[in-house]
Protein backbone atom coordinates (compact mmCIF):
# COMPACT_ATOMS: atom_id res chain seq x y z
CA UNK A 1 0.00 0.00 0.00
CA UNK A 2 1.41 3.42 -1.09
CA UNK A 3 1.52 6.21 1.50
CA UNK A 4 -1.38 7.79 -0.68
CA UNK A 5 -3.76 4.62 -0.87
CA UNK A 6 -6.74 4.67 -2.72
CA UNK A 7 -9.81 4.14 -1.11
CA UNK A 8 -12.77 2.80 -2.11
CA UNK A 9 -15.77 3.28 0.13
CA UNK A 10 -19.17 1.18 0.36
CA UNK A 11 -21.91 3.52 1.43
CA UNK A 12 -21.01 7.39 1.00
CA UNK A 13 -23.61 8.54 3.83
CA UNK A 14 -22.71 10.07 7.14
CA UNK A 15 -19.87 8.05 7.93
CA UNK A 16 -18.41 7.29 4.74
CA UNK A 17 -18.79 10.44 3.29
CA UNK A 18 -16.90 11.83 6.01
CA UNK A 19 -14.31 9.99 5.12
CA UNK A 20 -14.43 10.03 2.12
CA UNK A 21 -14.24 13.86 1.83
CA UNK A 22 -11.44 14.13 4.38
CA UNK A 23 -8.97 11.40 2.13
CA UNK A 24 -10.17 13.27 -1.12
CA UNK A 25 -9.13 16.33 0.86
CA UNK A 26 -5.72 15.29 1.83
CA UNK A 27 -5.33 14.36 -2.25
CA UNK A 28 -6.25 10.37 -1.76
CA UNK A 29 -7.91 9.08 -5.39
CA UNK A 30 -11.34 7.68 -3.09
CA UNK A 31 -14.01 6.00 -4.66
CA UNK A 32 -17.12 5.90 -3.62
CA UNK A 33 -19.71 2.71 -4.19
CA UNK A 34 -23.84 3.30 -4.07
CA UNK A 35 -26.81 3.34 -5.83
CA UNK A 36 -27.02 4.81 -9.26
CA UNK A 37 -28.45 8.10 -8.09
CA UNK A 38 -26.17 8.51 -5.73
CA UNK A 39 -23.28 8.05 -7.99
CA UNK A 40 -24.45 10.26 -10.32
CA UNK A 41 -25.05 13.25 -7.45
CA UNK A 42 -21.39 12.36 -6.54
CA UNK A 43 -19.90 12.74 -9.78
CA UNK A 44 -21.90 15.99 -10.87
CA UNK A 45 -21.72 17.71 -7.74
CA UNK A 46 -19.44 16.12 -5.20
CA UNK A 47 -19.53 15.83 -1.17
CA UNK A 48 -20.05 18.92 0.78
CA UNK A 49 -18.94 18.53 4.78
CA UNK A 50 -20.11 21.08 7.37
CA UNK A 51 -18.18 20.47 10.97
CA UNK A 52 -17.07 22.29 13.53
CA UNK A 53 -14.12 20.61 13.82
CA UNK A 54 -12.78 20.24 9.90
CA UNK A 55 -14.42 23.35 8.53
CA UNK A 56 -16.97 23.94 6.07
CA UNK A 57 -15.77 22.09 2.54
CA UNK A 58 -16.72 20.61 -0.42
CA UNK A 59 -14.40 17.60 -2.19
CA UNK A 60 -14.63 15.86 -5.14
CA UNK A 61 -14.98 11.88 -5.86
CA UNK A 62 -15.29 9.19 -7.98
CA UNK A 63 -18.24 7.16 -7.94
CA UNK A 64 -20.00 4.28 -9.44
CA UNK A 65 -22.48 1.24 -8.59
CA UNK A 66 -19.79 -1.63 -8.36
CA UNK A 67 -15.90 -1.92 -7.58
CA UNK A 68 -14.24 -2.28 -11.29
CA UNK A 69 -10.82 -2.66 -10.18
CA UNK A 70 -8.34 -3.13 -7.78
CA UNK A 71 -7.52 -0.37 -4.50
CA UNK A 72 -5.84 -0.51 -1.89
CA UNK A 73 -8.69 -0.52 0.74
CA UNK A 74 -12.11 -0.60 0.52
CA UNK A 75 -13.83 1.03 3.70
CA UNK A 76 -17.74 -0.87 4.46
CA UNK A 77 -19.62 2.16 5.78
CA UNK A 78 -23.10 1.07 5.23
CA UNK A 79 -25.49 0.25 7.81
CA UNK A 80 -26.08 -3.69 8.72
CA UNK A 81 -29.62 -3.42 7.43
CA UNK A 82 -28.27 -2.76 4.18
CA UNK A 83 -25.09 -4.86 4.59
CA UNK A 84 -26.36 -7.58 2.18
CA UNK A 85 -27.24 -6.05 -0.82
CA UNK A 86 -24.62 -3.77 -0.51
CA UNK A 87 -21.99 -6.32 -0.65
CA UNK A 88 -22.99 -7.36 -4.34
CA UNK A 89 -21.36 -4.25 -4.87
CA UNK A 90 -17.62 -5.53 -4.12
CA UNK A 91 -16.97 -8.45 -5.70
CA UNK A 92 -14.63 -10.43 -3.78
CA UNK A 93 -12.42 -11.15 -7.80
CA UNK A 94 -12.24 -7.70 -8.30
CA UNK A 95 -11.48 -6.71 -4.72
CA UNK A 96 -8.21 -9.14 -5.16
CA UNK A 97 -5.84 -8.23 -1.98
CA UNK A 98 -7.27 -5.26 -0.78
CA UNK A 99 -7.60 -4.53 2.49
CA UNK A 100 -11.70 -4.76 3.75
CA UNK A 101 -12.19 -2.27 6.68
CA UNK A 102 -15.57 -2.55 8.06
CA UNK A 103 -16.61 0.43 10.04
CA UNK A 104 -20.02 -1.22 10.98
CA UNK A 105 -22.00 -1.36 13.91
CA UNK A 106 -21.99 -4.38 16.15
CA UNK A 107 -19.72 -7.31 16.98
CA UNK A 108 -20.79 -9.97 14.57
CA UNK A 109 -20.06 -9.03 11.18
CA UNK A 110 -16.21 -9.57 11.21
CA UNK A 111 -17.18 -13.06 10.72
CA UNK A 112 -19.90 -12.57 8.07
CA UNK A 113 -17.34 -11.00 5.68
CA UNK A 114 -14.57 -13.32 6.40
CA UNK A 115 -16.79 -15.93 5.20
CA UNK A 116 -17.07 -13.73 1.84
CA UNK A 117 -13.76 -12.15 1.47
CA UNK A 118 -9.95 -13.58 2.22
CA UNK A 119 -10.39 -14.09 5.82
CA UNK A 120 -7.01 -12.38 6.91
CA UNK A 121 -7.88 -8.90 4.56
CA UNK A 122 -10.29 -8.35 6.68
CA UNK A 123 -9.80 -6.25 9.11
CA UNK A 124 -12.45 -4.56 11.78
CA UNK A 125 -12.10 -0.95 12.25
CA UNK A 126 -14.42 1.06 14.96
CA UNK A 127 -15.03 4.98 14.23
CA UNK A 128 -16.38 6.76 17.25
CA UNK A 129 -17.95 10.40 15.62
CA UNK A 130 -21.79 11.94 15.13
CA UNK A 131 -22.20 12.35 11.38
CA UNK A 132 -25.52 12.37 9.30
CA UNK A 133 -25.95 12.84 5.51
CA UNK A 134 -28.38 15.67 5.45
CA UNK A 135 -28.76 16.45 1.75
CA UNK A 136 -28.55 15.02 -1.84
CA UNK A 137 -28.90 16.94 -5.23
CA UNK A 138 -30.22 20.43 -5.64
CA UNK A 139 -26.82 21.06 -6.89
CA UNK A 140 -25.42 20.49 -3.14
CA UNK A 141 -24.31 16.78 -3.64
CA UNK A 142 -24.19 15.02 -0.73
CA UNK A 143 -23.93 16.80 2.71
CA UNK A 144 -22.54 15.78 5.26
CA UNK A 145 -23.45 17.29 9.16
CA UNK A 146 -20.61 16.52 11.13
CA UNK A 147 -21.76 16.94 14.90
CA UNK A 148 -19.01 15.45 17.55
CA UNK A 149 -16.10 17.28 18.28
CA UNK A 150 -13.58 13.83 17.84
CA UNK A 151 -13.41 11.49 14.98
CA UNK A 152 -11.53 8.61 15.92
CA UNK A 153 -10.58 5.68 14.19
CA UNK A 154 -9.38 1.92 15.50
CA UNK A 155 -7.66 -0.72 13.08
CA UNK A 156 -6.92 -4.16 14.12
CA UNK A 157 -6.22 -6.72 11.66
CA UNK A 158 -3.94 -10.06 11.47
CA UNK A 159 -0.33 -9.51 11.87
CA UNK A 160 0.39 -9.91 7.96
CA UNK A 161 -1.36 -6.81 6.62
CA UNK A 162 0.00 -4.61 10.18
CA UNK A 163 2.28 -3.34 7.72
CA UNK A 164 -0.79 -1.90 5.62
CA UNK A 165 -2.88 -1.02 8.74
CA UNK A 166 -0.47 1.56 9.65
CA UNK A 167 -0.37 3.04 5.99
CA UNK A 168 -4.27 3.52 6.52
CA UNK A 169 -3.89 4.51 9.95
CA UNK A 170 -0.96 7.31 8.92
CA UNK A 171 -3.33 8.19 5.67
CA UNK A 172 -6.50 8.68 8.20
CA UNK A 173 -4.42 10.75 10.55
CA UNK A 174 -3.10 12.84 7.55
CA UNK A 175 -6.62 13.69 6.69
CA UNK A 176 -7.54 14.84 10.16
CA UNK A 177 -9.00 11.63 11.73
CA UNK A 178 -7.89 10.38 15.48
CA UNK A 179 -6.17 6.92 13.69
CA UNK A 180 -3.86 4.29 15.41
CA UNK A 181 -3.72 0.57 15.11
CA UNK A 182 -4.83 -1.74 18.08
CA UNK A 183 -3.37 -5.39 18.75
CA UNK A 184 -6.60 -6.70 20.36
CA UNK A 185 -10.07 -7.49 17.68
CA UNK A 186 -12.30 -8.51 21.12
CA UNK A 187 -11.36 -5.45 22.83
CA UNK A 188 -11.98 -2.74 19.92
CA UNK A 189 -15.39 -3.86 18.86
CA UNK A 190 -16.55 -4.49 22.50
CA UNK A 191 -15.44 -0.87 23.44
CA UNK A 192 -17.79 0.63 20.81
CA UNK A 193 -20.60 -1.56 21.62
CA UNK A 194 -20.11 -0.51 25.38
CA UNK A 195 -20.77 2.89 24.15
CA UNK A 196 -22.93 2.47 21.19
CA UNK A 197 -25.56 0.19 22.92
CA UNK A 198 -26.07 2.14 25.63
CA UNK A 199 -26.53 5.55 23.87
CA UNK A 200 -28.47 3.60 20.79
CA UNK A 201 -31.00 2.51 22.99
CA UNK A 202 -31.62 4.77 25.50
CA UNK A 203 -32.14 8.16 22.53
CA UNK A 204 -34.02 5.62 20.55
CA UNK A 205 -36.43 4.88 22.80
CA UNK A 206 -37.11 7.78 24.64
CA UNK A 207 -36.92 9.89 21.88
CA UNK A 208 -34.20 12.55 23.22
CA UNK A 209 -31.08 13.45 22.08
CA UNK A 210 -28.00 12.42 24.16
CA UNK A 211 -27.83 15.55 26.44
CA UNK A 212 -32.11 14.60 28.13
CA UNK A 213 -31.05 11.19 28.20
CA UNK A 214 -28.07 11.79 30.28
CA UNK A 215 -29.60 13.30 32.53
CA UNK A 216 -33.67 12.61 32.96
CA UNK A 217 -32.33 8.97 32.31
CA UNK A 218 -29.60 8.56 34.11
CA UNK A 219 -30.12 6.09 35.85
CA UNK A 220 -31.42 3.61 32.96
CA UNK A 221 -27.91 4.90 31.43
CA UNK A 222 -25.73 3.61 33.77
CA UNK A 223 -28.19 0.33 33.85
CA UNK A 224 -27.44 -0.22 30.46
CA UNK A 225 -23.67 0.90 30.34
CA UNK A 226 -23.04 -1.85 33.70
CA UNK A 227 -25.06 -4.30 31.53
CA UNK A 228 -22.97 -4.21 28.86
CA UNK A 229 -19.89 -3.86 30.36
CA UNK A 230 -20.68 -7.42 32.07
CA UNK A 231 -21.31 -8.89 28.88
CA UNK A 232 -18.08 -7.41 27.31
CA UNK A 233 -15.96 -9.01 30.26
CA UNK A 234 -17.75 -12.28 29.62
CA UNK A 235 -16.58 -11.90 26.17
CA UNK A 236 -12.98 -11.52 27.00
CA UNK A 237 -13.13 -7.60 26.67
CA UNK A 238 -11.71 -4.93 29.20
CA UNK A 239 -14.11 -2.44 29.96
CA UNK A 240 -14.30 0.67 31.45
CA UNK A 241 -18.32 1.72 32.46
CA UNK A 242 -16.74 5.37 34.14
CA UNK A 243 -15.30 5.57 30.73
CA UNK A 244 -18.15 5.32 28.90
CA UNK A 245 -20.33 7.60 31.15
CA UNK A 246 -17.65 10.38 30.95
CA UNK A 247 -17.42 10.02 27.50
CA UNK A 248 -21.45 10.93 26.93
CA UNK A 249 -21.59 13.97 29.03
CA UNK A 250 -18.53 15.01 26.32
CA UNK A 251 -21.14 15.16 23.65
CA UNK A 252 -22.72 18.18 22.44
CA UNK A 253 -26.19 17.65 24.12
CA UNK A 254 -28.09 17.78 20.77
CA UNK A 255 -26.09 14.45 19.85
CA UNK A 256 -28.34 11.87 18.83
CA UNK A 257 -27.79 8.25 17.73
CA UNK A 258 -28.17 7.02 14.28
CA UNK A 259 -30.68 4.64 15.43
CA UNK A 260 -32.74 7.78 16.57
CA UNK A 261 -32.15 9.35 12.99
CA UNK A 262 -33.19 5.90 11.38
CA UNK A 263 -36.24 5.57 14.09
CA UNK A 264 -37.64 9.55 12.94
CA UNK A 265 -36.87 8.62 8.84
CA UNK A 266 -38.81 5.79 9.16
CA UNK A 267 -36.12 3.75 8.19
CA UNK A 268 -35.25 0.04 9.61
CA UNK A 269 -33.36 0.00 12.56
CA UNK A 270 -30.00 -1.76 13.55
CA UNK A 271 -31.49 -3.08 16.38
CA UNK A 272 -30.37 -6.80 15.67
CA UNK A 273 -26.97 -5.55 15.36
CA UNK A 274 -26.52 -3.27 18.64
CA UNK A 275 -28.85 -5.04 20.69
CA UNK A 276 -29.74 -8.61 19.29
CA UNK A 277 -26.10 -9.02 19.14
CA UNK A 278 -26.15 -8.01 22.97
CA UNK A 279 -28.42 -10.14 24.01
CA UNK A 280 -27.10 -13.53 22.41
CA UNK A 281 -23.75 -12.91 23.74
CA UNK A 282 -25.86 -12.41 27.17
CA UNK A 283 -27.34 -15.20 27.37
CA UNK A 284 -24.23 -17.41 25.35
CA UNK A 285 -22.41 -16.26 29.00
CA UNK A 286 -25.32 -16.16 31.74
CA UNK A 287 -25.21 -12.44 31.85
CA UNK A 288 -28.60 -11.04 33.19
CA UNK A 289 -29.24 -7.82 31.06
CA UNK A 290 -32.69 -6.57 32.23
CA UNK A 291 -32.45 -3.19 31.28
CA UNK A 292 -31.12 -3.93 28.06
CA UNK A 293 -33.58 -6.63 26.94
CA UNK A 294 -36.73 -4.49 27.91
CA UNK A 295 -35.64 -1.28 25.58
CA UNK A 296 -35.32 -3.95 22.97
CA UNK A 297 -38.64 -5.52 23.07
CA UNK A 298 -39.92 -1.82 23.44
CA UNK A 299 -38.25 -1.11 20.43
CA UNK A 300 -39.67 -3.69 18.64
CA UNK A 301 -37.55 -6.24 19.57
CA UNK A 302 -37.57 -8.77 16.59
CA UNK A 303 -34.34 -9.12 14.93
CA UNK A 304 -33.29 -10.26 11.68
CA UNK A 305 -32.73 -13.36 12.85
CA UNK A 306 -36.27 -14.42 13.71
CA UNK A 307 -35.21 -14.16 17.44
CA UNK A 308 -37.58 -12.90 19.67
CA UNK A 309 -36.56 -10.62 22.88
CA UNK A 310 -38.22 -11.68 25.79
Amino acid sequence: MTSKPTVAILGPGGIGGLVAALLSRSGHRVICLAREGTAEVLRRDGIQVRSGQFGDFGAGVEADTELREPVDACLITVKHTTLDAALTRVSPAVLGDALVVPLLNGVEHPAELRRRYAPELVAPATIRVESTRVQTGDGEGVVIEHGSPFTEVDLVGAATVRPRLDTLASALAAAGVTARVVDDETAALWGKMAFLAPFALLTTRYGVPIGEARTRYRSELEALVAETAEVGRACGAPADPAGSLARYDLFPAAAKSSMQRDAEAGRALELDAIGGALLRAAERHGVAVPVTARLVKELGGVGARGHSFE
